[in-house]
């Protein structure tokens, strides 16, 4: 009996997505990273800050388009 409340209690349990992660790129060519960084500081923004926006814009657009699924 244990075991099958431990079952039902986990299956009702949320999977955290609010969680920051966190990636390693490789190889990224000079004259990319260069221009970046001189794009995030003509916006007064961290590069990372300007990825994060970049891609969030990019996640939109697709979602609009019906190429990706509506997010959360």
């Amino acid at each position: 009996m244990l075991v099958c409340a431990t079952l039902f209690d986990m299956s009702k349990t949320k999977v955290q997505h609010d969680k920051a992660g966190s990636w390693v790129f490789r190889e990224i060519p000079r004259d990319l990273m260069h221009k970046m960084k001189i794009a995030a500081a003509v916006q007064r923004k961290s590069v990372k800050q300007l990825l994060i926006d970049l891609s969030a814009t990019h996640i939109e657009e697709l979602e609009k388009k019906g190429i990706l699924p509506k997010g959360r």
